[in-house]
Protein backbone atom coordinates (compact mmCIF):
# COMPACT_ATOMS: atom_id res chain seq x y z
CA UNK A 1 0.00 0.00 0.00
CA UNK A 2 1.17 3.45 -0.67
CA UNK A 3 0.63 4.35 3.13
CA UNK A 4 3.15 1.48 3.68
CA UNK A 5 5.79 4.15 2.79
CA UNK A 6 4.45 6.03 6.67
CA UNK A 7 4.04 3.21 8.68
CA UNK A 8 6.43 0.52 7.47
CA UNK A 9 9.50 0.09 8.85
CA UNK A 10 12.16 0.75 12.13
CA UNK A 11 13.10 4.37 10.03
CA UNK A 12 9.04 5.21 10.24
CA UNK A 13 9.53 5.29 14.03
CA UNK A 14 8.77 9.05 13.81
CA UNK A 15 5.94 9.26 11.57
CA UNK A 16 3.99 6.57 13.50
CA UNK A 17 4.78 8.18 16.57
CA UNK A 18 2.90 11.56 14.90
CA UNK A 19 0.08 9.36 13.52
CA UNK A 20 -0.43 7.72 17.53
CA UNK A 21 -0.55 11.40 18.71
CA UNK A 22 -3.56 11.91 16.52
CA UNK A 23 -5.25 8.12 17.94
CA UNK A 24 -4.38 6.33 15.35
CA UNK A 25 -4.29 2.60 17.70
CA UNK A 26 -1.50 0.37 16.74
CA UNK A 27 -3.79 -2.35 15.06
CA UNK A 28 -4.77 0.05 12.66
CA UNK A 29 -1.71 0.08 10.81
CA UNK A 30 -2.63 -3.35 8.96
CA UNK A 31 -5.14 -1.27 7.55
CA UNK A 32 -5.94 0.77 4.02
CA UNK A 33 -5.74 4.25 5.31
CA UNK A 34 -8.60 6.49 3.53
CA UNK A 35 -8.59 10.31 3.22
CA UNK A 36 -12.22 12.18 3.27
CA UNK A 37 -12.04 15.01 1.62
CA UNK A 38 -14.42 17.59 3.10
CA UNK A 39 -15.39 20.75 1.61
CA UNK A 40 -18.08 21.32 4.67
CA UNK A 41 -18.58 25.33 5.31
CA UNK A 42 -21.39 27.04 7.16
CA UNK A 43 -21.42 29.45 3.83
CA UNK A 44 -22.97 27.20 1.19
CA UNK A 45 -26.31 25.63 1.31
CA UNK A 46 -25.36 22.96 -0.41
CA UNK A 47 -22.25 21.64 1.99
CA UNK A 48 -24.04 22.58 5.41
CA UNK A 49 -25.39 18.98 5.70
CA UNK A 50 -22.26 17.43 5.75
CA UNK A 51 -21.35 17.25 8.88
CA UNK A 52 -23.72 14.37 9.19
CA UNK A 53 -22.50 12.56 6.10
CA UNK A 54 -18.71 12.54 6.97
CA UNK A 55 -19.90 10.80 9.94
CA UNK A 56 -21.44 7.54 7.88
CA UNK A 57 -18.38 7.75 5.21
CA UNK A 58 -15.87 7.35 8.23
CA UNK A 59 -18.39 4.31 9.71
CA UNK A 60 -18.84 2.82 6.74
CA UNK A 61 -14.78 3.06 5.81
CA UNK A 62 -14.15 1.29 9.83
CA UNK A 63 -16.76 -1.40 8.37
CA UNK A 64 -14.94 -1.76 5.13
CA UNK A 65 -12.04 -2.55 7.23
CA UNK A 66 -10.37 0.77 6.64
CA UNK A 67 -9.08 3.97 8.82
CA UNK A 68 -10.76 7.36 7.65
CA UNK A 69 -8.69 10.13 8.06
CA UNK A 70 -10.65 13.63 7.65
CA UNK A 71 -9.32 16.55 6.15
CA UNK A 72 -11.10 20.47 4.90
CA UNK A 73 -11.26 21.64 1.30
CA UNK A 74 -11.92 25.23 0.88
CA UNK A 75 -15.22 26.23 -0.95
CA UNK A 76 -17.66 29.13 -2.46
CA UNK A 77 -20.96 29.22 -3.16
CA UNK A 78 -21.41 30.61 -6.68
CA UNK A 79 -24.86 32.26 -5.95
CA UNK A 80 -23.50 34.71 -3.19
CA UNK A 81 -20.24 35.22 -4.85
CA UNK A 82 -22.43 36.91 -7.47
CA UNK A 83 -22.48 40.33 -9.03
CA UNK A 84 -19.51 41.47 -7.08
CA UNK A 85 -15.51 40.67 -6.68
CA UNK A 86 -16.23 37.58 -5.30
CA UNK A 87 -17.09 36.03 -8.43
CA UNK A 88 -14.04 36.59 -9.59
CA UNK A 89 -12.43 33.63 -7.62
CA UNK A 90 -15.12 31.18 -8.62
CA UNK A 91 -13.65 29.32 -11.47
CA UNK A 92 -10.17 29.65 -9.71
CA UNK A 93 -11.18 27.90 -6.59
CA UNK A 94 -11.30 24.86 -8.80
CA UNK A 95 -7.28 24.97 -9.37
CA UNK A 96 -7.11 25.57 -5.69
CA UNK A 97 -9.37 22.55 -4.83
CA UNK A 98 -7.49 20.24 -6.96
CA UNK A 99 -4.20 21.38 -5.56
CA UNK A 100 -5.39 21.20 -1.96
CA UNK A 101 -6.52 17.57 -2.52
CA UNK A 102 -3.15 16.46 -4.34
CA UNK A 103 -1.34 18.28 -1.74
CA UNK A 104 -2.71 16.26 1.42
CA UNK A 105 -2.92 12.70 -0.09
CA UNK A 106 0.53 12.72 -1.81
CA UNK A 107 2.30 14.44 1.57
CA UNK A 108 0.41 11.87 3.65
CA UNK A 109 0.46 8.86 1.29
CA UNK A 110 -2.88 7.85 1.58
CA UNK A 111 -4.49 4.70 0.18
CA UNK A 112 -7.29 5.96 -1.54
CA UNK A 113 -9.89 8.87 -1.11
CA UNK A 114 -13.21 9.99 -0.45
CA UNK A 115 -14.37 13.48 -2.15
CA UNK A 116 -17.10 15.26 -1.00
CA UNK A 117 -18.56 17.90 -2.56
CA UNK A 118 -21.97 19.38 -4.26
CA UNK A 119 -21.54 22.94 -5.42
CA UNK A 120 -20.56 24.24 -8.50
CA UNK A 121 -16.63 24.48 -8.79
CA UNK A 122 -16.29 22.29 -6.23
CA UNK A 123 -17.05 18.66 -7.96
CA UNK A 124 -14.87 19.56 -11.06
CA UNK A 125 -12.08 20.60 -8.78
CA UNK A 126 -12.23 17.07 -6.82
CA UNK A 127 -12.68 15.02 -10.06
CA UNK A 128 -9.66 16.93 -11.37
CA UNK A 129 -8.16 15.93 -8.22
CA UNK A 130 -8.96 12.22 -9.15
CA UNK A 131 -7.97 12.18 -12.49
CA UNK A 132 -4.45 13.64 -11.59
CA UNK A 133 -3.78 11.76 -8.72
CA UNK A 134 -5.03 8.20 -10.14
CA UNK A 135 -5.42 6.17 -6.81
CA UNK A 136 -8.55 4.67 -5.60
CA UNK A 137 -11.18 7.75 -5.54
CA UNK A 138 -15.12 7.61 -5.05
CA UNK A 139 -16.76 11.08 -5.20
CA UNK A 140 -20.12 11.70 -3.00
CA UNK A 141 -22.32 14.58 -3.43
CA UNK A 142 -24.49 15.83 -0.80
CA UNK A 143 -27.46 15.88 -3.19
CA UNK A 144 -30.17 18.94 -4.20
CA UNK A 145 -32.27 20.85 -2.00
CA UNK A 146 -36.15 20.88 -1.95
CA UNK A 147 -38.39 23.61 -3.74
CA UNK A 148 -39.63 26.19 -1.98
CA UNK A 149 -43.61 27.40 -1.52
CA UNK A 150 -44.90 30.33 -2.04
CA UNK A 151 -49.01 31.00 -2.63
CA UNK A 152 -48.72 27.19 -3.62
CA UNK A 153 -46.44 27.96 -6.07
CA UNK A 154 -42.98 26.13 -6.18
CA UNK A 155 -39.76 28.02 -5.60
CA UNK A 156 -35.94 27.73 -6.38
CA UNK A 157 -33.53 30.18 -6.14
CA UNK A 158 -32.77 31.76 -10.07
CA UNK A 159 -36.45 31.35 -11.16
CA UNK A 160 -37.98 33.11 -8.11
CA UNK A 161 -34.82 35.03 -5.89
CA UNK A 162 -32.98 36.25 -8.93
CA UNK A 163 -35.60 37.37 -11.00
CA UNK A 164 -37.23 38.49 -8.26
CA UNK A 165 -35.05 41.76 -8.93
CA UNK A 166 -36.30 42.60 -12.04
CA UNK A 167 -39.78 41.66 -11.86
CA UNK A 168 -40.00 44.15 -8.68
CA UNK A 169 -38.17 46.80 -10.98
CA UNK A 170 -40.90 46.07 -13.53
CA UNK A 171 -43.63 46.51 -11.16
CA UNK A 172 -44.84 42.55 -11.03
CA UNK A 173 -43.83 41.77 -7.60
CA UNK A 174 -44.42 43.96 -4.47
CA UNK A 175 -42.16 44.12 -1.24
CA UNK A 176 -43.95 41.93 0.39
CA UNK A 177 -43.77 39.29 -2.36
CA UNK A 178 -39.95 39.97 -2.88
CA UNK A 179 -39.46 39.47 1.24
CA UNK A 180 -41.42 36.32 0.63
CA UNK A 181 -39.48 35.23 -2.01
CA UNK A 182 -35.77 35.57 -0.80
CA UNK A 183 -36.81 33.62 2.68
CA UNK A 184 -38.67 30.77 0.73
CA UNK A 185 -36.80 30.04 -2.53
CA UNK A 186 -34.41 28.18 -0.39
CA UNK A 187 -35.84 25.83 2.13
CA UNK A 188 -33.06 24.33 3.63
CA UNK A 189 -29.52 22.68 3.28
CA UNK A 190 -28.81 21.19 -1.02
CA UNK A 191 -27.73 22.31 -3.67
CA UNK A 192 -30.08 24.20 -5.28
CA UNK A 193 -32.97 22.68 -6.93
CA UNK A 194 -32.65 23.36 -11.02
CA UNK A 195 -30.43 21.72 -13.13
CA UNK A 196 -27.77 24.18 -12.74
CA UNK A 197 -23.95 23.57 -12.86
CA UNK A 198 -23.87 21.67 -8.77
CA UNK A 199 -26.71 19.01 -9.91
CA UNK A 200 -25.62 18.37 -13.67
CA UNK A 201 -22.21 17.95 -12.48
CA UNK A 202 -23.72 15.02 -9.34
CA UNK A 203 -25.20 13.73 -12.32
CA UNK A 204 -22.74 13.47 -14.69
CA UNK A 205 -20.21 12.47 -11.41
CA UNK A 206 -22.51 9.00 -11.16
CA UNK A 207 -22.64 8.95 -15.42
CA UNK A 208 -18.47 9.01 -15.71
CA UNK A 209 -18.81 6.37 -12.77
CA UNK A 210 -16.81 7.76 -10.37
CA UNK A 211 -20.58 8.20 -7.74
CA UNK A 212 -22.25 5.02 -6.95
CA UNK A 213 -25.70 4.12 -8.51
CA UNK A 214 -28.25 6.72 -7.75
CA UNK A 215 -26.27 9.29 -5.56
CA UNK A 216 -26.20 11.99 -8.38
CA UNK A 217 -30.12 13.08 -7.70
CA UNK A 218 -30.23 11.59 -4.00
CA UNK A 219 -31.52 14.48 -2.00
CA UNK A 220 -29.62 15.99 0.82
CA UNK A 221 -32.35 15.60 3.41
CA UNK A 222 -33.00 11.77 2.37
CA UNK A 223 -31.61 8.57 4.11
CA UNK A 224 -30.90 7.73 1.16
CA UNK A 225 -27.87 9.84 1.61
CA UNK A 226 -26.75 9.24 4.20
CA UNK A 227 -27.16 5.51 2.58
CA UNK A 228 -24.73 6.11 0.12
CA UNK A 229 -22.56 7.69 2.82
CA UNK A 230 -22.03 4.40 4.56
CA UNK A 231 -21.69 2.47 1.24
CA UNK A 232 -19.16 4.87 -0.10
CA UNK A 233 -16.85 4.47 2.98
CA UNK A 234 -17.11 0.63 2.56
CA UNK A 235 -16.58 0.60 -1.30
CA UNK A 236 -13.64 2.42 -1.21
CA UNK A 237 -11.80 0.30 1.28
CA UNK A 238 -13.01 -2.47 -1.83
CA UNK A 239 -11.52 -0.10 -4.61
CA UNK A 240 -7.95 0.20 -2.73
CA UNK A 241 -7.84 -3.68 -1.91
CA UNK A 242 -8.20 -4.31 -6.00
CA UNK A 243 -6.40 -1.52 -7.19
CA UNK A 244 -8.88 0.31 -9.02
CA UNK A 245 -7.88 3.68 -9.80
CA UNK A 246 -9.57 6.88 -10.85
CA UNK A 247 -8.13 6.62 -14.34
CA UNK A 248 -9.49 3.06 -14.83
CA UNK A 249 -13.12 4.52 -14.27
CA UNK A 250 -12.85 7.91 -15.86
CA UNK A 251 -11.74 6.87 -19.71
CA UNK A 252 -12.68 8.67 -23.28
CA UNK A 253 -15.54 6.40 -23.19
CA UNK A 254 -17.01 7.80 -19.97
CA UNK A 255 -16.06 11.60 -20.79
CA UNK A 256 -18.13 10.72 -24.20
CA UNK A 257 -20.78 9.05 -22.04
CA UNK A 258 -21.17 12.18 -19.59
CA UNK A 259 -21.20 14.72 -22.74
CA UNK A 260 -24.19 12.79 -24.25
CA UNK A 261 -26.00 12.20 -20.56
CA UNK A 262 -25.46 15.84 -20.61
CA UNK A 263 -27.05 16.87 -23.66
CA UNK A 264 -30.21 14.54 -22.87
CA UNK A 265 -30.49 16.78 -20.14
CA UNK A 266 -30.09 20.17 -21.24
CA UNK A 267 -27.41 21.24 -18.51
CA UNK A 268 -25.49 23.69 -17.74
CA UNK A 269 -23.38 25.28 -20.21
CA UNK A 270 -20.27 25.29 -17.14
CA UNK A 271 -20.15 21.67 -17.51
CA UNK A 272 -17.96 22.00 -21.11
CA UNK A 273 -15.33 23.82 -19.34
CA UNK A 274 -15.87 21.65 -16.39
CA UNK A 275 -15.59 18.20 -18.43
CA UNK A 276 -13.03 19.47 -20.81
CA UNK A 277 -10.86 20.21 -17.77
CA UNK A 278 -11.11 16.99 -16.12
CA UNK A 279 -10.44 14.97 -19.12
CA UNK A 280 -6.98 17.13 -19.25
CA UNK A 281 -6.36 15.96 -15.88
CA UNK A 282 -6.82 12.23 -16.96
CA UNK A 283 -4.89 12.51 -20.16
CA UNK A 284 -7.72 12.76 -22.11
CA UNK A 285 -8.20 15.66 -25.04
CA UNK A 286 -11.63 16.82 -25.38
CA UNK A 287 -12.32 19.06 -28.52
CA UNK A 288 -15.00 21.55 -28.74
CA UNK A 289 -16.20 19.93 -31.30
CA UNK A 290 -16.71 16.77 -29.64
CA UNK A 291 -19.34 18.17 -27.66
CA UNK A 292 -21.43 19.35 -30.65
CA UNK A 293 -21.28 16.49 -32.37
CA UNK A 294 -22.92 14.33 -29.42
CA UNK A 295 -25.40 17.20 -28.84
CA UNK A 296 -26.21 17.13 -32.70
CA UNK A 297 -27.13 13.25 -32.29
CA UNK A 298 -29.02 12.91 -28.71
CA UNK A 299 -32.55 14.08 -27.90
CA UNK A 300 -33.41 16.25 -25.01
CA UNK A 301 -35.56 14.23 -22.75
CA UNK A 302 -35.72 16.36 -19.65
CA UNK A 303 -36.88 20.06 -18.95
CA UNK A 304 -35.57 20.91 -15.40
CA UNK A 305 -35.60 24.45 -14.35
CA UNK A 306 -34.12 26.82 -15.83
CA UNK A 307 -35.59 24.92 -19.16
CA UNK A 308 -38.70 23.64 -17.57
CA UNK A 309 -40.69 23.98 -14.93
CA UNK A 310 -39.37 20.35 -13.11
CA UNK A 311 -36.81 20.34 -10.10
CA UNK A 312 -34.27 18.16 -9.36
CA UNK A 313 -36.55 16.31 -7.06
CA UNK A 314 -38.69 15.83 -9.73
CA UNK A 315 -36.23 13.60 -11.38
CA UNK A 316 -35.02 11.82 -8.49
CA UNK A 317 -38.49 10.94 -7.99
CA UNK A 318 -38.93 9.62 -11.51
CA UNK A 319 -36.40 7.17 -11.59
CA UNK A 320 -32.98 9.82 -11.33
CA UNK A 321 -30.04 9.03 -13.56
CA UNK A 322 -30.30 5.78 -13.83
CA UNK A 323 -33.74 5.86 -15.42
CA UNK A 324 -32.07 8.57 -17.62
CA UNK A 325 -29.36 5.81 -18.46
CA UNK A 326 -31.62 3.54 -19.01
CA UNK A 327 -33.35 5.49 -21.51
CA UNK A 328 -30.11 6.40 -23.37
CA UNK A 329 -28.51 3.01 -22.82
CA UNK A 330 -28.24 2.42 -26.61
CA UNK A 331 -26.47 5.06 -27.56
CA UNK A 332 -23.66 4.72 -24.39
CA UNK A 333 -20.35 3.18 -24.24
CA UNK A 334 -19.44 0.67 -21.74
CA UNK A 335 -17.32 1.69 -19.36
CA UNK A 336 -16.71 0.60 -15.38
CA UNK A 337 -17.88 2.35 -12.56
CA UNK A 338 -16.87 2.11 -8.70
CA UNK A 339 -20.30 0.88 -8.04
CA UNK A 340 -19.11 -2.25 -9.57
CA UNK A 341 -21.46 -3.28 -12.36
CA UNK A 342 -20.74 -2.05 -15.83
CA UNK A 343 -22.77 1.97 -16.74
CA UNK A 344 -24.17 -0.66 -19.21
CA UNK A 345 -25.55 -2.71 -16.69
CA UNK A 346 -26.43 0.09 -14.57
CA UNK A 347 -28.62 1.68 -17.39
CA UNK A 348 -30.62 -1.57 -17.68
CA UNK A 349 -31.44 -1.43 -13.83
CA UNK A 350 -32.86 1.80 -14.61
CA UNK A 351 -36.57 2.23 -14.11
CA UNK A 352 -38.37 5.14 -15.61
CA UNK A 353 -41.33 6.02 -13.06
CA UNK A 354 -42.47 9.44 -14.80
CA UNK A 355 -42.62 9.24 -18.29
CA UNK A 356 -43.38 13.23 -19.10
CA UNK A 357 -40.34 14.06 -16.22
CA UNK A 358 -37.62 11.41 -18.36
CA UNK A 359 -39.33 11.14 -21.81
CA UNK A 360 -38.62 8.38 -23.82
CA UNK A 361 -36.21 9.20 -27.21
CA UNK A 362 -39.16 9.75 -29.72
CA UNK A 363 -40.96 11.71 -27.53
CA UNK A 364 -38.38 13.74 -26.62
CA UNK A 365 -38.70 18.03 -26.50
CA UNK A 366 -36.10 18.10 -29.16
CA UNK A 367 -34.20 15.56 -31.31
CA UNK A 368 -30.67 17.54 -30.47
CA UNK A 369 -29.76 18.31 -27.26
CA UNK A 370 -29.01 21.08 -24.83
CA UNK A 371 -26.20 23.05 -25.60
CA UNK A 372 -24.69 23.84 -29.33
CA UNK A 373 -21.09 25.56 -30.20
CA UNK A 374 -21.52 28.75 -32.37
CA UNK A 375 -18.57 29.28 -34.31
CA UNK A 376 -18.02 32.62 -36.50
CA UNK A 377 -15.86 35.92 -37.17
CA UNK A 378 -17.02 36.71 -33.39
CA UNK A 379 -16.27 33.40 -32.29
CA UNK A 380 -13.36 31.99 -34.27
CA UNK A 381 -12.49 29.26 -31.52
CA UNK A 382 -15.97 28.83 -30.76
CA UNK A 383 -18.81 30.03 -28.20
CA UNK A 384 -21.41 27.99 -26.15
CA UNK A 385 -25.30 28.53 -25.42
CA UNK A 386 -27.54 26.22 -23.51
CA UNK A 387 -29.98 25.80 -26.65
CA UNK A 388 -32.60 23.65 -23.90
CA UNK A 389 -33.06 27.13 -22.47
CA UNK A 390 -34.27 28.80 -25.80
CA UNK A 391 -37.98 29.57 -26.70
CA UNK A 392 -39.44 29.00 -30.33
CA UNK A 393 -38.79 31.59 -32.62
CA UNK A 394 -35.52 32.52 -31.54
CA UNK A 395 -33.33 30.62 -33.62
CA UNK A 396 -32.28 33.96 -35.66
CA UNK A 397 -31.14 36.98 -34.24
CA UNK A 398 -30.08 39.85 -35.63
CA UNK A 399 -29.45 42.89 -33.50
CA UNK A 400 -27.54 46.00 -32.65
CA UNK A 401 -24.46 45.82 -30.42
CA UNK A 402 -24.69 48.08 -27.08
CA UNK A 403 -20.99 47.15 -25.31
CA UNK A 404 -20.18 47.53 -21.85
CA UNK A 405 -16.06 46.46 -20.73
CA UNK A 406 -17.43 44.77 -17.41
CA UNK A 407 -20.76 43.33 -16.09
CA UNK A 408 -21.33 45.93 -13.31
CA UNK A 409 -21.55 48.45 -15.97
CA UNK A 410 -23.61 46.03 -17.73
CA UNK A 411 -26.15 45.52 -14.57
CA UNK A 412 -26.28 49.57 -13.94
CA UNK A 413 -27.66 49.91 -17.69
CA UNK A 414 -30.02 46.98 -17.32
CA UNK A 415 -31.30 47.83 -13.88
CA UNK A 416 -31.35 51.75 -15.48
CA UNK A 417 -33.71 50.48 -17.85
CA UNK A 418 -31.64 51.74 -21.02
CA UNK A 419 -31.86 48.29 -22.76
CA UNK A 420 -34.21 47.83 -25.60
CA UNK A 421 -35.96 44.82 -27.98
CA UNK A 422 -32.97 44.07 -30.43
CA UNK A 423 -30.36 45.02 -28.36
CA UNK A 424 -26.93 42.73 -28.56
CA UNK A 425 -25.34 42.91 -25.52
CA UNK A 426 -21.79 42.42 -25.14
CA UNK A 427 -20.08 42.02 -21.93
CA UNK A 428 -16.36 41.46 -22.40
CA UNK A 429 -13.15 41.62 -20.47
CA UNK A 430 -14.78 38.89 -18.20
CA UNK A 431 -13.08 35.83 -20.25
CA UNK A 432 -10.39 33.39 -18.02
CA UNK A 433 -7.38 35.72 -18.14
CA UNK A 434 -9.80 39.08 -18.77
CA UNK A 435 -11.63 38.70 -15.92
CA UNK A 436 -9.69 37.21 -14.09
CA UNK A 437 -12.08 34.47 -13.47
CA UNK A 438 -14.38 34.03 -15.82
CA UNK A 439 -17.14 35.51 -14.08
CA UNK A 440 -20.74 34.08 -14.43
CA UNK A 441 -23.41 36.23 -15.66
CA UNK A 442 -26.65 35.02 -14.07
CA UNK A 443 -27.71 38.48 -12.31
CA UNK A 444 -27.90 40.00 -15.80
CA UNK A 445 -29.33 37.07 -17.42
CA UNK A 446 -32.23 37.30 -14.70
CA UNK A 447 -32.76 40.87 -14.10
CA UNK A 448 -33.30 40.46 -18.44
CA UNK A 449 -35.52 37.91 -17.95
CA UNK A 450 -37.44 39.10 -14.73
CA UNK A 451 -37.94 42.46 -17.07
CA UNK A 452 -39.77 40.07 -19.60
CA UNK A 453 -36.65 41.28 -21.72
CA UNK A 454 -35.14 37.55 -22.17
CA UNK A 455 -37.21 36.68 -25.59
CA UNK A 456 -36.17 40.22 -27.31
CA UNK A 457 -32.24 41.24 -26.59
CA UNK A 458 -29.06 38.76 -26.99
CA UNK A 459 -26.53 38.51 -23.76
CA UNK A 460 -22.98 37.72 -25.07
CA UNK A 461 -19.76 37.18 -22.97
CA UNK A 462 -16.33 36.12 -23.17
CA UNK A 463 -17.23 35.20 -19.36
CA UNK A 464 -19.65 32.17 -18.28
CA UNK A 465 -23.21 31.96 -17.83
CA UNK A 466 -24.92 29.78 -14.34
CA UNK A 467 -26.80 26.66 -15.10
CA UNK A 468 -29.56 28.79 -14.01
CA UNK A 469 -29.51 31.34 -17.46
CA UNK A 470 -31.85 31.09 -20.09
CA UNK A 471 -33.01 32.90 -22.93
CA UNK A 472 -30.13 33.89 -25.77
CA UNK A 473 -27.36 33.52 -23.81
CA UNK A 474 -24.18 33.09 -25.48
CA UNK A 475 -20.98 32.90 -23.40
CA UNK A 476 -17.22 31.18 -23.75
CA UNK A 477 -16.73 33.43 -26.69
CA UNK A 478 -13.09 32.37 -27.53
CA UNK A 479 -10.61 33.99 -27.94
CA UNK A 480 -11.27 36.44 -25.29
CA UNK A 481 -11.38 40.59 -25.21
CA UNK A 482 -8.12 39.96 -22.97
CA UNK A 483 -6.34 38.36 -25.79
CA UNK A 484 -7.24 40.35 -28.60
CA UNK A 485 -10.27 38.33 -29.94
CA UNK A 486 -12.49 39.78 -32.07
CA UNK A 487 -15.57 40.47 -29.41
CA UNK A 488 -12.41 43.37 -28.28
CA UNK A 489 -13.49 45.42 -30.98
CA UNK A 490 -17.12 45.45 -31.10
CA UNK A 491 -18.34 48.36 -31.06
CA UNK A 492 -21.42 50.65 -29.90
CA UNK A 493 -24.38 49.77 -33.15
CA UNK A 494 -22.32 47.23 -34.87
CA UNK A 495 -24.29 44.93 -36.38
CA UNK A 496 -24.75 41.18 -34.95
CA UNK A 497 -26.32 37.68 -36.55
CA UNK A 498 -27.09 34.62 -34.54
CA UNK A 499 -28.30 31.99 -36.36
CA UNK A 500 -28.52 28.62 -34.04
CA UNK A 501 -29.55 26.35 -36.90
CA UNK A 502 -26.51 27.42 -38.92
CA UNK A 503 -24.67 27.45 -35.51
CA UNK A 504 -23.16 31.09 -36.44
CA UNK A 505 -22.36 34.09 -34.42
CA UNK A 506 -21.40 37.36 -36.78
CA UNK A 507 -20.33 40.89 -36.52
CA UNK A 508 -21.57 42.27 -39.78
CA UNK A 509 -18.77 44.68 -40.84
CA UNK A 510 -15.91 44.40 -43.47
CA UNK A 511 -12.93 43.20 -43.24
CA UNK A 512 -10.52 46.46 -43.80
CA UNK A 513 -12.60 47.82 -40.33
CA UNK A 514 -12.10 44.90 -38.79
CA UNK A 515 -8.37 45.23 -40.24
CA UNK A 516 -8.40 49.07 -38.82
CA UNK A 517 -9.97 48.26 -34.85
CA UNK A 518 -7.32 45.94 -34.42
CA UNK A 519 -4.36 48.39 -35.44
CA UNK A 520 -5.95 50.48 -32.58
CA UNK A 521 -6.32 47.92 -30.61
CA UNK A 522 -4.70 48.04 -26.56
CA UNK A 523 -5.68 45.45 -24.24
CA UNK A 524 -6.53 46.87 -21.04
CA UNK A 525 -4.25 47.07 -17.81
CA UNK A 526 -4.57 43.79 -15.63
CA UNK A 527 -7.69 44.10 -12.84
CA UNK A 528 -5.43 42.27 -10.37
CA UNK A 529 -1.35 42.98 -9.93
CA UNK A 530 -0.99 41.21 -6.71
CA UNK A 531 -2.58 38.17 -5.11
CA UNK A 532 -3.82 34.54 -5.94
CA UNK A 533 -5.89 36.03 -9.18
CA UNK A 534 -2.53 38.23 -10.83
CA UNK A 535 -0.93 34.65 -11.11
CA UNK A 536 -3.75 32.67 -12.17
CA UNK A 537 -4.38 35.30 -14.91
CA UNK A 538 -1.03 34.81 -16.16
CA UNK A 539 -1.40 30.95 -16.03
CA UNK A 540 -4.67 30.32 -17.41
CA UNK A 541 -5.65 29.26 -21.26
CA UNK A 542 -8.55 29.67 -22.69
CA UNK A 543 -12.26 28.98 -21.94
CA UNK A 544 -12.51 26.29 -25.48
CA UNK A 545 -9.62 24.44 -23.91
CA UNK A 546 -11.28 24.37 -20.67
CA UNK A 547 -9.65 27.22 -18.60
CA UNK A 548 -6.93 24.95 -17.72
CA UNK A 549 -3.66 26.06 -16.05
CA UNK A 550 -0.74 26.02 -18.22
Amino acid sequence: MRSDEIKKGIERVPHRALMHATGVARSEFEKPFIGIASSFTDLIPGHVGMRTLERFLENGVYAGGGHPFLFGIPGICDGIAMGHVGMHYSLPIRELIADSVETVISAHRLDGMILLTNCDKITPGMLMAAARLDIPAIVLTAGPMLGGRYKGERLDLVHDAFEAVGKYNRGELTEDDVVAMEIGSCPGEGSCQGLFTANTMACLTEVLGMSLYGAGTALAVSSKKRHLAFETGKRIVELVKNNITARQIMTKNAFENAIRVDMSLGGSTNTVLHITAIAHEAGIELPLDLFDRISSETPNITRIRPSGDYMMEDIEYAGGIPAVLNRLKDMLKDNPTVTGPSILELAKRGTVYDKEVIRSLDKAYSKSGGIAVLKGSLAPDGAVIKVAGIEAGLEYFKGTAKVFDSEQLAMKAIMGKQIKAGDAIFVRYEGPRGGPGMREMLSPTSAISGMGMGDKVALITDGRFSGGTRGLAIGHVSPEAAAGGPIALVRDGDTIIIDLKKKSIDIDINDDEIKRRRMEFKPPEPKFKSGWLARYAQLVTSANTGAVLR
